[in-house]
């Protein structure tokens, strides 16, 4: 199949998933309960969690230097910065495009060196790029896998802390629909999937002397793990977990200033900021452009559930925190795309 007809459809598909869960989540809603509950929003929450997102932009972007210093010293700070918010604005375009854009964007901007190892086809000594873009995308690696680390103790924390008050969510709404889908025939396929991929690498390894096409791949996943490898070089490596504590810390002050936007949640603490917040993460994770959709089922559903209150209330706050979220990124993003068009 063509590569361009594959990428069409693939956004296809990911954008009837976004209306399928958009026309889940306003199934039944009332727009004037909706624009009511717009109305009686306190505004002045709302721009202070998009003003948090913005510095949690900023460090996310310095979290993510720490680990390609060790690749190239060079390495700015404005221009992580500018790669993580066109990284998000290319989410829009087609979901999870983003990390490989960001990716990109600083393997363009770094420096190039001459390679005299590599002489190529022609004998002449080549020129190649201080971060290459397998090394960088090994730095995103390393990077999301922590934000997941971080993202599961947030979880079990919750459900040891507070069991009684969030676990019903979890375990009705999530674990025990996941569970009943998990039949025989499932774990069947997921055996298969696992022995071709085993297969498969065995077989690029064998023929990584003798395959161009092998020794390319070889190449590019070995590249990968040295940009995995190289994080490990960090000079000052607690400034990444600070990095790391402060980013999720400004997520959780994003959530609650959302939460504090609704005169109707006013009764809600910082715990539940934190639950809001692990259920908003999940529909982020769902492979839809921006969000959109997931987060708002979700996010809506964990509000009716847990507090019994409408469900039309629970969309209200879901808009509120996604819409937000999504301007934030599209203007961070188009500034840093404008601003690095017109530096050039």
């Amino acid at each position: 199949m063509d590569k361009k007809l594959s990428n069409v459809i693939k956004y296809i598909l990911s954008i009837l998933v976004a209306v399928l869960f958009l026309y889940f989540s306003f199934k039944g809603v009332k727009w004037s309960d909706l624009v009511t509950g717009l109305e009686t929003c306190r505004w002045e929450y709302i721009i202070m969690s998009m003003i948090i997102g913005v510095a949690a932009f900023w460090f996310r972007g310095m979290r993510w230097r720490e680990l390609l210093l060790p690749i190239d010293p060079s390495t700015k700070k404005l221009t992580t910065f500018n790669a993580i918010n066109i990284g998000y604005l290319a989410n829009f375009v087609f979901p999870r495009i983003g990390e490989f854009v960001r990716c990109g964007f600083i393997t363009k901007n770094s420096p190039a060196i001459q390679d005299s190892s590599d002489t190529g086809e022609t004998g002449k000594i080549q020129t190649r790029k201080i971060a290459s873009y397998d090394k960088v995308l090994g730095t995103v690696v390393v990077e999301r896998a922590w934000d997941v680390i971080v993202m599961f103790l947030f979880l079990i924390a919750i459900l040891i802390f507070g069991w009684e008050r969030f676990g019903s969510f979890f375990v009705d709404k999530m674990w025990r629909p996941l569970s009943a889908k998990l039949d025989f025939s499932l774990w069947w396929l997921l055996a298969a999937i696992t022995v071709t991929i085993v297969a498969v690498i065995w077989i690029i390894i064998k023929l990584k002397d003798r395959s161009r096409l092998c020794t390319k791949i070889t190449g590019f996943f070995t590249g990968i793990w040295q940009g995995i490898k190289s994080c490990l070089g960090m000079k000052k490596a607690w400034r990444f977990f600070l990095y790391t504590a402060i980013i999720w810390s400004m997520y959780w002050l994003m959530s609650f200033s959302s939460m504090r936007a609704v005169p109707q949640m006013d009764g809600l603490g910082i715990t539940d900021a934190l639950f809001l917040m692990i259920a908003g993460s999940l529909g982020w994770f769902i492979p839809v452009p921006g969000g959109f959709g997931a987060f708002h089922y979700i996010v809506a559903m964990a509000v009716s559930v847990i507090y019994g209150v409408p469900f039309e209330l629970g969309i209200v706050f879901a808009t509120l925190s996604h819409e937000s979220q999504a301007i934030t990124m599209i203007v961070c993003g188009g500034f840093s795309y404008t601003y690095e068009t017109m530096k050039k």
